[in-house]
């Protein structure tokens, strides 16, 4: 297992630090809202206000932390919003034609919550990074001291 990069709040806005826990804060409740009420945590998150406005603010702020370690941050949390609604347009393109004979009312339930818990692991993991002061690993990274060539 490789080490996670590391970062400092040293040289990044404090504000921004705030911002970005913010928008954590938001993703979370649309969790929390999606696991308290009826709906599904992927249809909370992908249409909820909250989600939807911390997506907002992610890219009305994203050019601030271009370069710092927060970058990733940003990343990951537009990354998880959009990834959603593309799993969950996939698992419903699959599911809805298949309710016809059942088998897609199955497909529906496993699928929104295994994006669900996706969703779960991803607001997670992010916002105890960002607790810790470090950047979220990017699955492009090339190993330290790796060479290009």
């Amino acid at each position: 297992m490789e080490p996670e990069p590391q970062a400092t709040t040293a040289g990044v806005n404090r504000g921004l630090i705030d911002y970005t826990n913010w928008i954590y804060g938001l993703h979370a409740l649309s969790v929390l809202i999606g696991l308290v009420t009826a709906h599904a945590v992927v249809g909370r998150f992908a249409w909820g206000l909250p989600s939807i406005i911390a997506v907002i603010m992610n890219y009305a702020r994203r050019s601030e932390a271009r370069g710092t370690w927060l970058e990733s941050h940003f990343r990951w949390q537009i990354r998880t919003f959009w990834y959603a609604w593309l799993w969950f347009l996939v698992t419903s393109l699959l599911a809805i034609p298949l309710m016809i004979v059942l088998i897609g009312f199955l497909i529906a339930i496993v699928g929104y919550a295994l994006i669900g818990l996706w969703i779960i692991y991803r607001v997670a993991r992010g916002w105890l990074a960002l607790r810790d002061g470090r950047a979220v690993p990017t699955p492009y990274a090339a190993p330290a001291g790796a060479s290009a060539a």
